[in-house]
């Protein structure tokens, strides 16, 4: 998709190279407010496991991209200028005036989608070693673009967030059961027979302002393993919009680990979520790049549980 000439280019992601063969690449996005390098440098630095280890030292084949979002006015701000990926007005709740979203969300998905294929060409790095997710809004604004791909990731990775248009989703894919159920409903709509997953991606590119897909049905991003992790106590997104937003993907057929941090606030927490976001990548992900026996031999060391793949109900 070409660029739209009334936009200047984005800011500079920051990256940081791989220290060994470049295998996997992980984008994560920054919360509203903050910077890609701010970010970036706070999360690789301080997300350590529960035995001292950072994630570019347990993986060194992958590559680092955190992304910087556009300054925008900020509604909730007074008009301040901030770096956001899109408008909000209230944080606690996403949903109100939420048509102050779409112009920025449109926008974003448009500089995700060209940063995701400069990737792919440059790096020759496949869809299938991309690890997508963010951190708050930049996890909200993440997994809407997840849900517009017509194809899998390797996987993505959500920490304190929400889904945006949530209420939106579910009803689109309520009106595709309905209509299921519906002795009235006729063969001649091609939406009656697309499957949750499509129709999510449907709507979400249609929300995004982002191209259909020629015969959509079965291409989407559902089989890409997500993990999707909350403080129990976050005062600025709460909880429940987290828990809202793991049972809406999983009604589009996405199979998720979500972990529930009691007591802890807005922010990831160390060394547990990110002993998970480790598990994930060896359990769900299949990451083995020599690194996995000596991190096994750590978790059995400090007698760290593996957690199941927990269903929100």
């Amino acid at each position: 998709m070409a660029r739209s000439t009334h936009l200047p280019r984005p800011p500079e992601p920051f990256v940081v190279e791989p220290k060994a063969v470049h295998t996997h690449t992980v984008v994560l996005l920054h919360g509203l407010g903050s910077n890609g390098e701010k970010f970036g440098k706070e999360f690789l630095d301080t997300g350590k496991t529960s035995s001292g280890m950072t994630l570019p030292q347990l993986f060194p084949g992958a590559k680092f991209i955190f992304p910087t979002s556009r300054r925008r006015r900020s509604t909730a701000f007074r008009r301040s200028m901030l770096t956001m990926w899109f408008d909000i007005i209230c944080l606690e709740d996403p949903s109100e005036r939420k048509e102050l979203q779409v112009k920025g969300m449109s926008e974003s998905a448009k500089d995700l989608l060209d940063l995701l294929r400069q990737e792919i060409e440059t790096s020759k790095i496949g869809p299938e070693n991309i690890v997508l997710g963010g951190l708050s809004q930049g996890c909200a604004m993440s997994l809407s673009f997840l849900l517009c791909l017509d194809h899998p990731i390797g996987g993505f990775i959500g920490m304190s967030g929400y889904l945006p248009f949530r209420e939106d989703l579910d009803e689109a894919m309520a009106e595709l059961s309905d209509d299921d159920d519906s002795p009235f409903s006729g063969g001649d709509d091609a939406d009656d027979n697309l499957d949750p997953a499509t129709k999510a991606s449907v709507f979400e590119r249609d929300l995004l302002g982002l191209p259909s897909v020629d015969d959509s049905q079965g291409k989407t991003a559902q089989s890409t393993p997500i993990f999707l992790g909350h403080g129990g106590a976050d005062e600025k997104v709460p909880c429940s919009l987290g828990e809202e937003m793991a049972r809406t993907m999983q009604t589009a057929g996405y199979m998720l680990r979500w972990r529930r941090y009691e007591g802890h606030g807005h922010w990831y927490k160390i060394p547990d979520e990110i002993d998970d976001i480790v598990e994930f990548f060896r359990q769900d992900m299949g990451w083995q790049e020599g690194y996995a026996t000596a991190y096994s031999s750590l978790i059995l060391a400090a007698d760290i549980p593996y957690y199941s793949k927990q269903r929100i109900t």
